[in-house]
Parts: structure tokens; sequence; C-alpha cells
């Protein structure tokens, strides 16, 4: 076990506005459409902003399950570590990998989960997986159609959802598939069996996941801080390209004038528009020193622009900016993006930098922050709480029933003001929880994420990780608001035509509608300053 976290398993971007519709039907059939044009990601948005409005439908419930799978697919095969370690291993060391992840499951998942819907999953993902252009493209070129739907209805008639009690009983049918599979198609043993290893977490939540090489590596850089490369945060929007989410202060990125809201349309000689999120980052990837050319689009400049990038090693703070907004009232400002290991040193710091600047009341902001580590989260509310539990944590296992309390010395009793959104996951969530039982300060802004659960992240063999939700979080007062938010105290809703993105690493006091409301919070002395 190496970490504690609370954290999305990506980032909570704002759901897609979705197409009005009056029947689960028509919403159902648009997904299809979605899905029929490999629009993973869009399909997934598609039907999470449809089951609001028709919760519990079936076929919308399976759609969201059948996108997720699928991007999954699509996304470990556009992963150049999973292709160069995993797809090579040897069939005895991938079942070796899958006796692993599922006794982990069966031992520390939050929830008991049975052996039979672990192997049932697998066999649900290895089903889809035929049907996969990124699957099919890398295994079954030229295959006779006839024989992979022999392959389907074989899984389908003798497998869903097989009786399994034991390990042993997995292993059995996953290696009697996999013998099948080589038997009727030529599919490799390990192509076979590791659909069951990523298929296992798809009856898990979804937070919990396998964790290819790179996305493992990737995972421990964010926890401490820093990695190698030039510094964005990028989603991929088909026929648009890389659309930039975040481009991080001092990084080669924004010192080439890269800004939120650019796309990137070319990377070196390879056009990015129809690639995924993790093909453009294969290619964004390399060692300290070396350049990578990129073709940016704007939406501040009619034709895009060659700029060239280094790549070095860049620290993510999770403090970018702290300072004064308001030096007659002495109201200061602390924008925070992540919980890492270095989150409450950082906080510390600005404080008392913030304090001899003259600070006599702050607005703290969390807005768009995803999470991060569960200590650390714990340990900067203890700068701003006296006394009593900060949180808990409750699971099946002894070492996963926590509860963090507060201590008095060194304890920040400036009046108080806690931005978050819908964007504001998990360790955010923390923080406004323990805020509101408190009563430690004035919440504002829109009701936060509503990811309330912790995940450890194990190592498990050649460089992979499992991503598992272990345990679920309490605020002070014993409250559970998984898929429900905090709400905030004070509510500010935005225009829907607004274009306004938030600056990372600066302030807009004009623009930005929930720090003028923040303002005018602690201007009126309604902040709270109880403790």
């Amino acid at each position: 076990l190496l970490s504690a976290l609370v954290g999305t398993a990506d980032s909570a971007w704002a759901v897609n506005k979705v197409a009005d519709v009056r029947d689960p039907q028509t919403a159902a059939a648009q997904g299809v459409a979605l899905e029929q044009g490999n629009r993973w990601r869009d399909a997934i948005e598609h039907y999470k902003g449809t089951l609001e409005k028709f919760p519990d439908d079936p076929q919308l419930t399976y759609g969201l399950r059948r996108a997720r799978i699928h991007f999954s697919i699509e996304r470990r095969y556009s992963d150049e570590s999973f292709k160069a370690t995993m797809l090579k291993l040897s069939r005895h060391d991938a079942l070796e990998l899958y006796d692993a992840i599922l006794d982990r499951i069966r031992s520390n998942y939050v929830d008991d989960i049975s052996t039979t819907s672990i192997v049932a999953h697998g066999t649900e993902s290895l089903w889809l997986a035929l049907s996969n252009e990124k699957f099919v493209d890398q295994h079954l070129f030229g295959a006779d159609p006839k024989r992979v739907q022999k392959l389907r209805e074989l899984l389908h008639q003798q497998y869903w959802n097989k009786p399994v009690y034991f390990r042993e009983g997995a292993r059995q049918i996953v290696t009697e598939i996999a013998d099948r599979s080589r038997e009727l198609l030529g599919l490799s043993d390990t192509s076979v069996i590791l659909e069951f290893v990523f298929g296992a977490c798809n009856c898990l939540d979804e937070y919990s996941s396998v964790l290819t090489p790179s996305r493992n590596d990737d995972l421990h850089d964010n926890m401490k801080g820093e990695f190698v490369g030039i510094g964005i945060v990028m989603e991929a929007e088909l026929g648009q390209g890389m659309a930039l989410r975040n481009v991080l202060p001092e990084s080669p990125a924004s010192e080439a004038g890269i800004r939120p809201g650019d796309h990137l349309v070319r990377i070196d000689d390879r056009d990015c528009r129809f690639m995924t999120t993790e093909e453009a980052a294969g290619l964004l990837t390399g060692s300290p020193g070396s350049q990578v050319r990129l073709h940016v689009s704007s939406p501040r400049k009619e034709d895009a622009r060659e700029v060239t990038c280094v790549r070095r090693k860049v620290e993510v703070k999770s403090v970018p900016v702290a300072k004064i907004i308001d030096q007659q009232q002495g109201i200061a400002y602390i924008q925070q993006t992540g919980f890492q290991e270095s989150t409450a040193f950082e906080m510390q710091m600005a404080l008392h930098k913030l304090h001899r600047e003259g600070m006599r009341s702050l607005i703290w902001d969390v807005r768009g922050n995803p999470g991060g580590l569960l200590q650390q989260a714990a340990d900067v509310l203890d700068l701003f709480i006296t006394s009593g539990v900060l949180v808990s944590t409750k699971g099946r296992t002894p070492d996963q029933n926590q509860q963090f309390t507060a201590h008095a010395p060194g304890t920040w009793d400036v009046p108080l003001v806690l931005l978050i959104d819908e964007n504001s996951a998990s360790a955010s969530e923390i923080v406004a929880g323990a805020v509101r039982d408190h009563k430690r300060g004035t919440i504002v802004g829109r009701k936060s994420y509503g990811k309330w659960s912790v995940q450890s992240i194990y190592p498990v063999r050649g460089g992979t990780g499992l991503r598992l939700t272990t345990a679920k979080f309490l605020s002070p007062n014993g409250h559970w608001l998984s898929k429900i938010g905090v709400k905030p105290d004070v509510s500010v809703e935005w225009p829907d035509d607004s274009d306004f993105v938030r600056p990372l690493g600066d302030v807009d006091l004009v623009q930005d509608l929930d720090l003028v409301r923040a303002l005018d919070v602690i201007q009126n002395g309604n902040a709270l300053t109880r403790r």
C-alpha cells in the first residue's frame, strides 16, 4: 500500500450540456449514435446527463457502463506502456497478475464483491472488446467476422454470469476462454487475460481501476507534484484537437504563450485533431531537454501558430496564488489546485507570507480542485480548526477505519470564505464538510462534485498499479454526501452564455462572479470566524 487518495479518477470537468430530450428512448438512441461514431467520452457525458433527467433507466444505465468500458479499452490500446509491457507478458505472468488483482479486490475493496461478479465483468469486457475498433485493429485485423461473432456468442451462451466460488475456479474459466479464443481467432492468451484483468474493476465503482505503467507513474508524479513535460492539462475534442484545460504557471507551455482554451492541432508533424488524449500524450512525452513543435489554435487569433517547447522538469504548485486582493481591508486570497505531498507546507508558507503583508481575512479557493492525498486534506484543515474531528474514514479492514482530529497549536483564526464549485471533489469536499460542520467559514459558489470515497494505490507486477476504493469518508458530524455534495451557504449562478475561463495562477476581480461575491461577503462582515 503506497498512499490514500481522495481524488477523482480523472479531473471532474463539468458535464457538457445534454440535448433537451422528452423520453429515455430518444436519449438512449442519441447515446448509441455517439457510440457508433466511437465518441466514447461524449457518450459517457451524454448518458450521465440524461440519467439525471431519467434516473435508473435501464437502457441509459447500461449505455453508460458500455461506453465506459469501450472508453477504457480505447484508452489502454492508445497507451504505449500497455502495448510495450503488458501485452508482452507471458500467459503465466498475465494469469499471475489476474490472481493478484482478484485477491486484492476480494480482500480490500470497500464492499464485499463476489468472485462470480469479478469474472463476469471480465467476460463482458472481452465480449465488448471484440467489437472495439482499437482492439480489433491490434489483434483481429482481417479476421473473419463470422468467427468473431461465434466467439461473442460462445461467451454469452456458456460463460455469461457463470457461478465461480474460488480463485482457482476463476483462473480455470479465464484459461478456458483464452484457449477457445486462440482456437477460434488466433487471439494471444495475454490479450484475452488482460481483458479479465482490466474488466475486474468494471464491477466496482468508477474510481477503481487497473493502472498501466505510464498511468501509475503519472499518478505518483501528481502526488509528488512534479513531472517532465511542457506543463499542460488537455482533453481530446474530436475534430478540434487537444483542448487545453489548464496551463501551469512558469511552465514551458506558459512561457510559449499557450493559454487555457487553446487547442493543439498538430504535435511535431502529426495531426492530432482526431487522436485520443492518450495518443496525443504519448507524442508529448520525452526526455528533459528535448523539443516538441506544436501548432496551436486560439479563440483569440484567426490562424493556428507554431511554437516550440523544450521539455523539462515541471514542479506543480498546489498553492499557485497567495496574495492580498484588498489592501485597505486586508482581504487575502489563496488558490489551491490539489492535495499533494507538499500542500500543507505550501499552505503554511502562504499564510505566513499573507500575515506579513497584512492579512485580516481570507478567501480560500478550491474550485476545480479534484482532490489528492487524504493526510494532506486533514493537515491543511488543521491550520484553520482548533479542536474536534476533521474527517473520519470507514472501510472493511481495520486499517481503513481512521479518525483525524484538530490540534490547537498553529491554528489561524482569520475570518474565512471558502469557494467551491461542481468540480471541487473528494479532498476538497473534506475541507468543505469540515468548514461547514465546524461553522468555521462561509461557503460560496455551487454544490460540490459528490465524491466521498478513499482510494488506496497498490503496486502490482511489472510497474502496474491498482487504484481501489477502500473506504468512505465522513464529515465531522458523520455525514456521507456521495453523489450529493456540499451545498454552499451563498449560491452563485453563472449565465449560460458565459465564456469566462478562470485563470490558473492569477486572479480576476471583475469577471469572476464567485470571487466578487466572496469579497462582498467579507466586506459586509458575514464571514464566520468560529473555530
